[in-house]
């Protein structure tokens, strides 16, 4: 799914972080540590930039994502390293709310997310966030929570300032897209194409 950045970021710009603020932001607050899976010091670090709120990247993460957890991540042979890259607002804010939850129940979240976006970002005649936060509540945040993490501007900041650094320093313009060992990929890969891609990255 192609993100119009130009668009979302130009309605966003001034929430955006001053140069050079966004290593601070990332140092002074835990809800943005790295989201990552898979040994340290796997040969090969793999980054999703992936969106809450894009169809592929819930199809890569039901019909692609457990294999690779299971046969790559889980052998040691990759590390995962999640990038949010949200394509909307409504995105953006699930984003935030995946980020206050403990690391450890944070991939299951975005996981459960993906897999129940026609009921919580594209149903119809719903309070969108409503449906978001009974996600959140089965996940363990209270109401209270849930709210202070949508109005968390220092986390919304920072990912949008990552978005704009990726969009640079990658060219990352669609969702998914993985960068590994400075190569990228876009779209929706299957299993044997992401494993191909691997071996020949030295996994």
């Amino acid at each position: 799914m192609f993100l119009p950045r130009r668009v979302f970021l130009a309605t966003t710009a001034g929430a955006l972080l001053a140069p050079g603020l966004a290593g601070v932001a990332h140092a002074a607050d835990a809800a943005l540590a790295e989201r990552s899976l898979g040994k340290p010091d796997a040969h090969v670090t793999v980054q999703e930039f992936f969106s809450l709120t894009c169809i592929h990247c819930a199809a890569f993460t039901h019909d692609v994502f457990p294999e690779i957890k299971e046969k790559l991540i889980n052998t040691g042979r990759i590390r995962w390293v999640f990038r949010d890259f949200p394509l909307d607002k409504l995105a953006l804010s699930a984003a935030q709310v995946a980020r206050a939850l403990p690391p450890e129940r944070y991939d299951p979240f975005i996981e459960a997310l993906l897999a129940t976006q026609m009921r919580w970002a594209f149903a119809r005649d719903v309070n969108n966030l409503d449906e978001m936060f009974k996600m959140a509540a089965l996940a363990g945040l209270s109401r209270p929570q849930f709210d202070a993490a949508l109005a968390d501007k220092k986390v919304a900041d920072a990912i949008l300032a990552d978005i704009d650094d990726a969009s640079k320093k990658y060219g990352i313009d669609a969702t998914p897209s993985f960068v590994a060992n400075g190569q990228k990929k876009a779209g929706e890969l299957d299993y044997p194409s992401f494993v191909k891609w691997m071996e020949e990255l030295g996994a």
